[in-house]
């Protein structure tokens, strides 16, 4: 598929999967022509990057779990350790936001209870 059919499929601008390849998160194939040829399996990796993204993962941390994924099977222990750790500070983020609404809604609440109706 073409980088515009991929920008469609997985919602991210042509601009941001060029980028991809140009910091080496993706490697992409080209046709005679030059032109970028993705694959079927392109949609979930540049998905799951995306993922990683949007839960905080550093891109320097991205480049290098990409950077394992394309060396193969033999790094699977390592990315599973990368994998784990961001679960952690996924977890740490998660409980951060949950007091952040509760502090929220306790001043809605205040608020509610303040206003005279």
């Amino acid at each position: 598929m073409t980088i515009g059919e991929l920008s469609k499929v997985t919602n991210i601008s042509e601009y941001t999967l060029r980028y991809y390849e140009k910091k080496g998160l993706i490697r992409v194939s080209r046709d005679p022509i030059g032109r970028r040829c993705y694959e079927q399996g392109d949609i979930e990796w540049v998905k799951f990057i995306q993922r990683l993204k949007d839960t905080g993962m550093f891109l320097r941390d991205i480049e290098k779990y990409s950077k394992l994924r394309y060396e193969g099977a033999a790094t699977m222990p390592e990315r599973l350790e990368m994998l784990q750790g961001h679960r952690l500070y996924v977890l740490e983020q998660q409980k951060k936001w949950a007091e952040y609404l509760d502090n929220l809604d306790d001043k809605i609440e205040f608020y509610k209870n303040s206003i005279p109706d």
